[in-house]
């Protein structure tokens, strides 16, 4: 029998997230996949006696529909293949070490500098002028500042003036972060592409008339479009680098409507861009999993 697990985050309690493996449990049994659900807090595996022991038996794979790091360091290292794998969710996991991995191959990406992190809650960030004044300089306003790890628009902020800088600085500073400039052409829009496999088969453009992301989690709105190709070899050149099996990449646009890299994220939603699209993206991760585990139908 070929079976496979799903593994998903515990804590989670979002529609979205209790929609994906359902989805994916739905079209992997359609093609004969027997796949069953469970929250990443049972027993996987660990380091015993020396070594890694996984109890994760009679398994051909895993969707791993999680972000925890160190447990799919765990199960990979036992020998078990996660869709995605270990160290791409690892990558793009943080916000900051997925730019870094990109860059220097191409792509367009919103000029960033790593935030400083700050080991006390005492310590003021007005200690640091020739860090505030850097930013100003290399980055400027409106100056977005985003916590490394974070989805669906959330812990992502902008800065107008040096005093709104230096609250969120203050409100970040104890967390991974980073600060990019606002690519203005692109304010309240940008695209969202799935990737699988290394190739992109979907995507709409997103929308919003009150906030400078477009997130739909966060009211934005979206609708089917025909991918250029610019934006198109953008997507599947970065899934290629970071070594993706599926993920939802985000593309603003520049001065002149050029794709500029925003995010990647290895375990993007799709119940939106089903609904936008009509395509079945559960469908086509599902077959691809199938395909590179079994082989051809």
């Amino acid at each position: 029998m070929k079976r496979a697990l799903i593994l998903v985050n515990p804590y989670s309690r979002l529609a979205s997230a209790k929609n994906q493996p359902l989805r994916l449990r739905e079209e992997l049994r359609k093609l004969g996949v027997e796949a069953d659900i469970k929250p990443n807090s049972i027993d996987t595996a660990m380091i015993l006696d020396g070594d890694i022991k996984s109890f994760i038996q009679d398994y051909d794979f895993a969707v791993y529909l999680d972000k925890d790091k160190y447990t799919s360091a765990l199960l990979e290292k036992a020998g078990l293949r996660l869709f995605n794998r270990h160290e791409a969710i690892r990558i793009c996991d943080d916000k900051m070490v997925t730019h870094i991995r990109l860059a220097g191959h191409g792509i367009k990406m919103p000029d960033t500098i790593a935030g400083l992190l700050c080991y006390s809650e005492e310590a003021s960030v007005r200690e640091i002028k020739e860090r505030i004044e850097l930013i100003e300089n290399r980055i400027g306003y409106p100056c977005v500042i985003k916590e490394s790890y974070g989805s669906l628009g959330a812990k992502v902020y902008c800065a107008n003036n040096r005093d709104e800088l230096i609250e969120y600085m203050e409100k970040v500073k104890m967390k991974a972060h980073l600060f990019q400039k606002m690519i203005t052409t692109s304010m309240g829009r940008d695209i969202r592409v799935i990737v699988i496999g290394g190739r992109a088969v979907c995507s709409m453009r997103r929308k919003s008339r009150t906030d400078f992301r477009s997130n739909i989690e966060l009211g934005g709105t979206g609708e089917r479009i025909l991918l250029p190709e610019s934006f198109r070899e953008v997507a599947e050149k970065a899934a290629k680098i970071l070594n993706l099996d599926y993920c939802g990449i985000d593309l603003l646009y520049g001065e002149n409507d050029e794709p500029i890299l925003c995010e990647v994220n290895s375990n993007a939603f799709f119940g939106g861009i089903e609904s936008v699209t009509g395509f079945n993206v559960a469908e086509a991760y599902a077959r691809y999993m199938y395909e590179t585990i079994y082989g051809s139908f």
